[in-house]
């Protein structure tokens, strides 16, 4: 039996869901009207509308009055909660940066790999872990899973030039994130990687970030305590 054709109410979501997803309409990007969409697709602005309006509801457009339809950019947050580049922490400390990427295997993902991601099936994943310095010391231990079935240029990408926060910054656009901080003593093969001695007190950063529905990536961060802090500005809710 033969599948029905999509709609052209869906045709034109998964046309512009693509764009926004795949990167080609950058986070800020503003959308054609929906004079232009109606031209371009002979359907009426009432069709266009419905999918401007079913896009602004996932997360991935905004639209401003007078203004038009624009790609959704992250939100900025208080520093505690921001989604930090590692090389400018460590330019911001008057420090050389350099990373090094220590191991990099796209693989199927596992049960563990699921959870971490927050993904019921996410197949194939990039696993990554990159050691980044500041001047000769260790700045942060990076372990980083990419899911490959959002994201499927990350299996291709060798991580040389480019530590993955920054390529993931530059090329993926992100609807929502999640943090988790806490502390743990560094043991084993942790306290080796960031060269402390077993017992080292360490902060740790964990973060999901998802496209809309779509898990993107998890990554670890776990910093010598003794060398990073974190801040948040934060005002007083009025009555």
């Amino acid at each position: 039996m033969t599948a029905a054709a999509p709609s052209l109410h869906q045709k034109i979501l998964g046309d512009l869901q693509g764009k926004i997803l795949s990167g080609k309409l950058a986070p800020g990007a503003r959308i054609a009207t929906e004079h232009e969409l109606a031209e371009t697709y002979g359907c009426s602005r009432m069709t266009v509308s419905n999918v401007l309006a079913r896009l602004a509801r996932a997360g991935l457009v905004e639209r401003r009055r007078k203004a038009g339809t624009f790609v959704t950019r992250p939100q900025s947050q208080a520093a505690v909660l921001e989604i930090h580049d590692i090389k400018a922490e460590v330019l911001a400390l008057g420090l050389p940066y350099r990373f090094e990427l220590v191991s990099r295997v796209t693989r199927r993902g596992t049960e563990s790999d699921r959870e971490r991601l927050g993904s019921r099936s996410p197949g194939r994943v990039v696993d990554l872990v990159v050691r980044h310095f500041a001047g000769d010391r260790v700045f942060c231990l990076e372990e980083r899973l990419i899911n490959a079935e959002a994201v499927p240029e990350a299996a291709h990408e060798r991580f040389h030039d480019i530590a993955p926060g920054r390529w993931l910054l530059d090329s993926v656009p992100w609807t929502a994130a999640e943090h988790r901080i806490s502390a743990s003593n560094a043991s084993g093969g942790t306290a080796a990687t960031l060269s402390v001695r077993s017992g080292t007190a360490c902060l740790i950063v964990e973060r999901r970030t998802w496209r809309a529905a779509l898990p993107v990536t998890h990554v670890r961060l776990t910093y010598p305590g003794d060398s990073h802090q974190l801040v948040a500005r934060f005002t007083p809710t009025q009555a």
